[in-house]
């Protein structure tokens, strides 16, 4: 035996602390895969299903070894569930005197600097802006970490964040006036010196990112492992930052703190102004040329126009203009020399997307209101994360509820380059013949069908009825969910919480509040959702979720598969979708007393030969495509709740 499944089976240990609490036998033998893996430098894929346990089966071994070890999350909202929550649990348990830290992104942490800097210039800001710039100063003088998450009277998206935060573009490093001081700073001493850190995937490849660039500035400390919670993201996070970004917000940012630090210099500050002016126009512009609306599309959709060209070269001429003022400057304070090395930077990353011409890439862009984002992402993060291993030869450990499909690993193995990796699935240990029913209805027009939404809430409002409202309705695109909520507000006698109209955070309070509200919502709310009890018991998925064809970044790879002579369909796009609809049909049952109903839609599942693969990758729930089946079923639950309570109140 292991000593992590000795101190898991140890239920002295652990009891106490965790009501309820037995090992499960697929937790232990997760716990003895994880054990075995760490020191050895070799790579281990776990997919958990929900009820597993893994986040103990992973702590637990993590914390007896010797460390250091990184935990990385998919979510900061995971992250600190792991940090204050889960970790000093299981260290309580096991009576380990380890020290653990917290390390965010630098946008996490307060900037006691540009605090400062703003605070001189307020009069600059919005009135808005300037308001919460003095509440965060009040907080400013408190924080013992300088996390902004704890200061949570001001929104996550609110305009003051990025006055009082910094970027890695206009961080001063140790030249800082505040460097002492210093949030980030501080958190990342303490990363170094623990022995285990919790971070998260973004940060993670950030840091792989800079090392791959041969960097010295390095985010993370080595470790002897790296154990991945949520490893399902990882081919597409990876992917975001082994490309290219540039936003114009990057570059409006840039003339900001350009002007901000010419002030302490003998810069001609007329003509600074002129040429922040002639940028921020070639922003405008570039925006106005890309068209009214929000798009997100491949640059080669654009490239040709002549508006678009000129737009583009314009910007760049600005910025070129820029970064040949800035130059001469760059010895006058370190603020400036960082200004005059991120015009440097961004003046090569717009000429690299203009020319276009880096193989196995995707150039594609997004507009906003007012802003636009020009990516350049790889087709395949393979490479990189094989030379990734490389250069850090410590243990790796993926772990997730869904890295499978059909059972088999080779699809998530073949985008991260592990094709070598050792492989375990662990089923879950709920009952979903007994918890769950399954519901795939009769009659629906196809998904292609114009009439198909109309259709399906017509399909849905009597099983949404028969729940007793306690539904999430799963859209795979936003135009289908707006239609649904048209389609359901006069129709339904239950709270209707609609994405869109309030923030997730707020929606998923009130859903639980209420007890008996449907919730509406599209991607964000097909994982990381975790709603235990009776107020979440029917999940309906519209449509089987493939990816949109419309995306620049799959509909590149879909490309790129099929041109070097595979099956993007079988290879790439019915692999994901299956992954997307596990994650999704994963929302219903989260508990060993959870019961519900999971309902796909989509008439593909029983009319097309790769529905099978869908139906097998599910839990193996009861099924049905009888409304009447769905109906006796709350009926049944219904009983068992009034009996449950008569019982109650009996032996009370």
């Amino acid at each position: 035996m292991t000593s992590a499944r000795n101190h898991l089976t140890d239920l002295t240990r652990f009891a106490p602390l965790l009501p309820g609490y037995q090992p499960r036998e697929a937790q232990l033998a997760m716990a003895d895969a994880v054990d075995a893996v760490i020191g050895t430098g070799g790579t281990l894929m776990v997919e958990a299903e929900t009820g597993t346990g893994k986040t103990l089966a992973y702590l637990v071994p993590a914390l007896l070894s010797e460390g250091p070890t990184l935990v990385s999350t998919g979510t900061k909202s995971l992250q600190d569930q792991l940090f204050f929550k889960d970790v000093p649990l299981v260290k309580k348990a096991l009576g380990l005197p380890r020290k653990v830290a917290l390390l965010k992104g630098r946008a996490n942490y307060l900037c006691p600097y540009r605090l400062t800097l703003h605070q001189e210039e307020a009069r600059f800001l919005t009135r808005e802006t300037a308001e919460q710039l003095q509440i965060v100063a009040h907080w400013a003088g408190r924080t013992k970490t300088g996390d902004i998450a704890e200061l949570q009277q001001i929104a996550e998206d609110a305009p003051v964040w990025p006055w009082v935060t910094s970027t890695a573009d206009n961080c001063l490093g140790t030249d800082c006036p505040n460097y002492q001081e210093c949030p980030l700073m501080k958190a990342r001493k303490e990363a170094q010196e623990a022995d285990l850190v919790v971070v998260n995937h973004h940060l993670f490849f950030a840091d792989a990112a800079l090392r791959g660039n041969g960097s010295a500035s390095e985010l993370l400390p080595s470790a002897n492992t790296v154990i991945f919670d949520e490893a399902h993201q990882l081919p597409e996070i990876a992917a975001a930052f082994f490309g290219d970004t540039l936003s114009t917000r990057q570059v409006q940012e840039l003339g900001r703190d350009s002007l901000s630090e010419a002030g302490h210099t003998a810069a001609d500050l007329a003509r600074l102004n002129q040429l922040i002016a002639a940028v921020e126009k070639g922003c405008l512009d570039l925006r106005l040329s890309l068209g009214d609306g929000e798009r997100r599309e491949p640059w080669s959709e654009v490239a040709e126009k002549d508006a678009v060209i000129e737009a583009g070269e314009t910007l760049l001429a600005a910025l070129r203009d820029l970064e040949m003022f800035l130059g001469p400057l760059a010895k006058a304070s370190r603020g400036m020399e960082a200004c005059a090395r991120r015009a440097s930077e961004q003046v090569d990353c717009l000429a690299a997307y203009l020319k276009g011409e880096q193989p196995n890439r995707v150039y594609w862009f997004e507009t906003f209101k007012r802003t636009v984002v020009l990516h350049s992402t790889p087709l395949s993060v393979a490479a990189q994360l094989r030379a990734q291993r490389e250069r850090q030869p410590c243990s790796w450990v993926l772990t997730s509820a869904t890295l499978s499909v059909g059972g088999r690993f080779e699809h998530i193995q073949k985008r991260l380059g592990m094709d070598a990796a050792t492989t375990l699935r662990l089923e879950s240990p709920f009952d979903f013949k007994r918890q769950a029913v399954f519901y795939a209805p009769d009659g629906l027009p196809a998904p292609n069908d114009p009439g198909y939404t109309a259709a399906l809430c017509d399909a849905m409002v009597p099983v949404i009825n028969a729940a007793k409202g306690r539904t999430f309705f799963l859209f795979t695109s936003h135009r289908a969910l707006r239609e649904a909520a048209q389609l359901l507000r006069p129709r339904l006698d239950y709270p209707l919480l609609v994405q869109g109209e309030s923030g997730r955070r707020e929606l998923l309070d009130s859903f639980r509040e209420k007890g008996n509200a449907v919730l509406l919502g599209t991607s964000s709310f097909w994982e990381g959702i975790d709603v235990r009890g009776e107020a979440l018991s029917c999940v309906i998925i519209d449509k089987l979720p493939f990816g949109s064809p419309g995306d620049p970044v799959a509909a590149a790879r879909i490309e790129h598969i099929n041109r070097n002579g595979g099956n993007a369909f079988r290879d790439y796009q019915l692999p994901q979708a299956v992954l997307a609809l596990r994650q999704g049909a994963g929302r219903l049952i989260r508990d060993p007393k959870d019961t519900g109903l999971l309902v796909v839609a989509d008439p593909r599942l029983l009319t097309r030969s790769y529905g099978k693969l869908f139906v097998n990758s599910l839990p193996n729930m009861t099924r049905t495509r009888k409304l009447d089946v769905v109906q006796r079923f709350f009926d049944y639950l219904a009983r068992q709740q009034q009996e449950g309570q008569a019982t109650e109140q009996i032996e009370s």
